[in-house]
């Protein structure tokens, strides 16, 4: 009743404008929402905020205007650092997330920090955050003695809504974080640590203001390639239009894909790809509409990553000519339409199809995805659906069916995966989660999707308790205990695994983060390794892990992480280990290094060879990763990242799988080592909201000898690696109507 009063009084008023300058004028704020209860939401116990916060809600013609007022005197270390965007550092930041519609499928992140740094995403799922998303919305920040205040300003172009009457009802939460202390208040009480967090959020009702916008990003680049000794440039463009706030339309034209970011060296020696997000500017704009994910760790129908990806012929990348992506809704009732063509007798065609139709308490998508893919005379068709119910606050469940249908020279097939996910909160900290999962053995969504492995029926039980009432003393904040007990098949019926796991996450009252996990795995058939030349039986065995992150105090931050485990063929007979370690020191708040180093030794590392031979290896693993961020300014920003990784694995015996199990053999099987090595050095400037000039120094390589090695000695031979050497420069500017 409380919000409604304050709903029909602000509809009264006339809508004026913010200057959004970090200076919180009351004249300009008259009218707006004032929300003042804050309550801890980490630690999760309701208590109220620490320190003094404040926070204004107001719906202007230019977009909802929120402001915070944050109480934090000298006593309270305050956060002076500055950060790159989409930063994960402890910082003094505010968060303002909304979801639009109010329906509690797709809501948008906005954090600002208090040295004015970014960070923005999408949350799906409930409590899924995904920052491969940037968006243009003013902000700013003041601070003196007492207090630091922040104005954001979102635009009302920011994101499709669905079609409203004179006032539109939007969900909103509001945060501040205290840097020092890892302390979360937020308004109202909900936490992304529970199952339900979109769902939480306060409804309030705004006018229904609508903006139009268009807005033009050209680009142009040029590469020279220092060990080709050539050079070539690029040209395109970015187009956004929304002509009303029911429609988007997204394009690109010869889109340049350029190492601007750099993804993580990985060495995979497995039957599972890894998975890489993009950070690719049209395949992260509005892509909420698409989200169709799984429990399977990454899953979803469609992973943007495939589009530009490795080409058909296994030469290069694929040429991408353009993408086209339409966003909107009618009524209640949202769609998106997605295609992308590439260029030459080697380039695919991706198109995709979705609606989402919302309830009161649930809602409903379906979801179809077509790749034509003409080089391997191959087109892959997958058509989902998806259901999220929220039967009571305490339910959340999702369940999803889909299925494929591929057509190649190999013939035709058809398969099905469906999965369950359902969330029960009760009282006093304790939850309950129930995961089943099914996918076909012929299940094949990979062409346009990412599913890590098909042929599997999956179920897990797992009960949680979550402690937050602390002694003073502790020097914990909150501690979150999981048991979990799950049985892994595959579609022959052959067991893949019995597990039982217990793992403990801790919050610390000096803002660090601890997570420890054990898993007692029984035996079973590994029926991936020899990539369909028979199943190996396995022993049981067991794997832990420890992670410590402590965030900056006084000039250093750091790292550790540490396993324990065993495998392979000698199950728990033979005991390997990783550690990692990662200190920053930070020469300045806007300059930081950092130097990383991982040691990883696996004394029974089977690998695959060719169709049922494999070979046991005694395995070391040296990573060492160097860098540097200079954050000159906000808009100013000079990066250096080193990765190098050495791997060397002396076989220890080798084997043939036949009928399940491993059958030693003199067969020859070589020692082998690899050395990967990449660089990059980035300027980055800023000219006005995604307006940038890049220039970019890369260089990279990679090695592989069938011997092996000191891996120490082959991080510092890495060195002098040298498969690409490339330097780019890129210039995009965003012209806005």
């Amino acid at each position: 009743m409380r919000h409604g009063l304050f709903v029909l009084a602000v509809l009264a008023l006339p809508a004026h404008a913010v200057q959004i300058d970090g200076r919180i004028d009351p004249d300009e704020w008259q009218g707006a929402q004032h929300v003042t209860d804050f309550r801890k939401t980490m630690p999760l116990n309701g208590e109220p905020a620490s320190l003094a916060t404040e926070a204004w809600i107001l719906a202007t013609p230019e977009g909802l205007a929120v402001a915070f007022r944050n109480v934090q005197p000298p006593e309270v270390p305050r956060t002076q650092q500055r950060v790159q965007r989409d930063f994960d550092e402890s910082v003094d930041r505010i968060n303002v997330m909304i979801d639009f519609d109010g329906d509690h499928r797709t809501g948008y992140d906005f954090c600002v920090s208090s040295t004015d740094g970014l960070y923005d995403a999408i949350v799906s799922n409930e409590n899924n955050f995904n920052s491969d998303w940037d968006g243009n919305w003013p902000h700013a920040v003041r601070s003196d003695e007492q207090t630091w205040t922040v104005e954001v300003l979102i635009p009302w172009s920011i994101a499709p809504m669905r079609q409203a009457e004179v006032n539109r009802t939007l969900n909103i939460y509001l945060a501040r974080v205290i840097g020092s202390t890892g302390e979360r208040d937020a308004w109202p009480q909900a936490s992304f640590e529970r199952p339900r967090f979109l769902s939480d959020f306060a409804p309030i009702e705004v006018t229904n203001y609508s903006q139009s916008l268009l807005a033009i990003t050209p680009y142009v680049s040029g590469l020279y390639d220092n060990v080709g000794n050539n050079s070539n440039g690029s040209a395109g463009a970015d187009i956004f239009w929304k002509p009303n706030g029911q429609m988007q339309l997204t394009a690109t034209v010869n889109p340049d894909f350029g190492q601007v970011e750099s993804d993580d060296l990985v060495v995979n020696f497995s039957a599972t790809e890894t998975f890489i997000s993009d950070k690719r500017p049209f395949f992260t704009e509005n892509q909420g509409i698409f989200e169709f994910t799984t429990p399977s760790d990454f899953s979803q129908l469609l992973y943007t990553r495939r589009v530009g990806g490795p080409a058909d012929d296994g030469v290069g990348a694929g040429d991408i000519t353009a993408a086209l992506k339409l966003n909107g809704s009618l009524g209640a009732t949202k769609y998106g339409l997605f295609a992308a063509d590439e260029a030459d007798s080697v380039g695919r065609t991706f198109t995709a199809a979705r609606l989402v139709r919302d309830f009161d308490t649930q809602n409903l998508g379906l979801m179809a995805t077509f790749v034509d893919r003409p080089y391997l005379d191959r087109q892959a068709t997958v058509v989902g659906v998806d259901h999220n119910w929220r039967p009571t606050a305490r339910w959340n469940i999702q369940t999803r069916l889909f299925g494929s249908d591929i057509d190649d020279p190999a013939g035709k097939s058809r398969d099905t995966g469906a999965t369950l996910w359902a969330d029960y909160e009760m009282d006093h900290g304790w939850r309950q989660q129930l995961i089943a999962m099914h996918f076909g053995k012929e299940l094949e969504i990979n062409d346009a999707g990412y599913l890590q492995r098909n042929n599997s029926n999956y179920i897990h039980y797992e009960v949680r308790r979550r402690f937050t009432d602390m002694a003073a003393d502790s020097r914990y904040q909150s501690k979150d205990w999981r048991w979990r007990v799950s049985s892994d098949y595959n579609d022959q019926g052959l067991l893949m695994n019995h597990q039982f796991r217990i793992s403990r996450e801790g919050r610390l009252r000096n803002g660090s983060y601890e997570y420890g996990q054990v898993n007692i795995n029984s035996a079973g058939y590994d029926d991936l390794l020899t990539r369909g030349n028979g199943a190996l039986w396995v022993p049981p065995n067991f794997n832990s892990y420890f992670d410590y992150e402590r965030p900056r105090i006084g000039r250093w931050q750091y790292q550790v992480e540490a396993n324990l485990f065993s495998g392979g063929l000698s199950g728990n007979d033979q005991v390997g280990f990783t550690v990692h370690v990662e200190p920053k020191f930070f020469i300045s708040d806007a300059f930081n290094v950092y130097v990383g180093v991982l040691h990883d030794h696996t004394p029974d590392w089977v690998i695959w060879q060719q169709d049922n031979l494999i070979g046991s290896f005694n395995e070391h693993q040296t990573n060492f990763d160097l860098g540097f961020t200079w954050i000159m300014t906000n808009r100013h920003e000079l990066r250096l990242k080193v990765q190098a990784i050495a791997v060397s694995a002396d076989l220890k015996q080798a084997y043939r799988v036949v009928n399940g199990s491993a059958v030693p053999t003199s067969e020859p099987v070589d020692d082998f080592s690899v050395q990967t090595l990449g660089v990059q050095l980035r300027y980055r400037f800023e000219f006005k909201p995604l307006s940038y000039l890049y220039v970019v120094y890369g260089r990279g390589g990679y090695e592989q000898d069938p011997v092996s090695g000191d891996t120490g000695g082959m991080v510092r031979d890495s060195f002098s690696l040298r498969d690409d050497e490339q330097l780019l420069v890129k210039f995009s500017y965003r012209f806005e109507n």
